[in-house]
């Protein structure tokens, strides 16, 4: 037995034992369920998507012809709270164009809105079981220190992940892999005595030195001028045309008077670091969208627009 099938057996025999198999996307071969997995999850933690918005939005849309059927403001009103609204259009956009299913080859996936190489050969190996290699923040991180790679370049880390890439059980391997950097190969402090690839491992010893360095995020910051105008129960909301929020409902944006002060708060959302102020307003937008007081938060809205709820209600 050669020594990367060594190293698969013991990664595969470690993955049935300790993997993360409760994840509802690794228990269908449903490619819509899977590919929507793969998008919520992206820059937001697993436990929110799994146990808010992944059986929501499944339980609305349950195939990509009833997400292609769907508005654009149904999408992004199940989407609120999520943030990085543009993976929602492009995930419409592809059910759109690929209403009775996703394509299995991989370059013709990457021709999708919105999917690049991770998310396609996800989509791939996830979905379809085909023998090619995924590499997400943590799969990086166990290849470069599994074969002691300085090199951060993604080329060099996604050919060794080729390579090493257990073409008999390419899902499971994955995912093995996968759960592995999330489990055990962390950023700091690894565990490399619970590894199943300890002893395979050329890089163990500067461990921590082999962890690509986080790029410290800039943020810009913003100040929004929110109007509020009330009457008979309901606040004057309106359609965003900001990219941010583009297509929900927020306040119409106003010339801010003091005197007409109501309260501020703070917001992120991706890079930006939002501070929104409120005023009493009159203005009633052309496209305005009466909504009713009484039930505010339980409307799909941004969170940027339900953090006004204590200033009104």
């Amino acid at each position: 037995m050669s020594d990367f099938q060594n190293a698969h057996k013991k990664l595969l025999q470690w993955f049935e034992e300790h993997g993360r198999h409760d994840l509802p996307w690794r228990n269908t071969d449903d490619i819509y369920h899977i590919y929507l997995s793969e998008v919520m999850l992206q820059q937001t933690q697993v436990s929110r998507v799994m146990e808010e918005y992944y059986p929501k939005f499944l339980e609305r849309f349950p195939t990509l012809s009833a997400l292609a059927d769907a508005s654009l403001e149904e999408v992004l009103s199940l989407w609120s709270g999520l943030g990085y609204y543009s993976r929602a259009k492009n995930l419409h956009e592809c059910a759109k164009i690929c209403k009775d299913s996703l394509p299995e080859d991989f370059k013709a996936l990457q021709k999708l809105p919105g999917i690049g190489r991770y998310t396609a050969s996800a989509i791939c190996s996830f979905g379809y079981n085909q023998p090619v290699p995924v590499v997400d923040t943590n799969i990086k991180r166990v290849i470069r220190r599994l074969f002691g790679l300085e090199s951060t370049n993604d080329k060099v880390v996604w050919e060794r992940a080729e390579a090493f890439l257990n073409t008999q059980y390419p899902k499971e391997h994955n995912l093995a892999l996968m759960d592995l950097g999330s489990m055990v190969c962390t950023p700091k402090a690894p565990e490399c005595e619970k590894c199943p690839l300890e002893t395979f491992c050329q890089g163990k010893e500067r461990a921590e030195s082999l962890t690509t360095p986080k790029k410290k995020k800039e943020y810009i910051a913003m100040e929004l001028f929110f109007g509020i105008n009330i009457q008979d129960g309901k606040v004057a909301m309106t359609p965003s045309n900001n990219g941010m929020y583009e297509g929900m409902l927020v306040f119409p944006q106003v010339d801010p008077i003091d005197e007409d002060f109501i309260g501020i708060y703070k917001h992120s959302y991706t890079k930006y670091r939002l501070t929104v102020k409120l005023y009493r307003s009159d203005i009633v937008p052309e496209d305005v969208v009466w909504v009713d007081l009484a039930g505010f938060l339980d409307g799909h809205y941004p969170s940027l627009v339900k953090k006004a709820a204590k200033y009104m209600l």
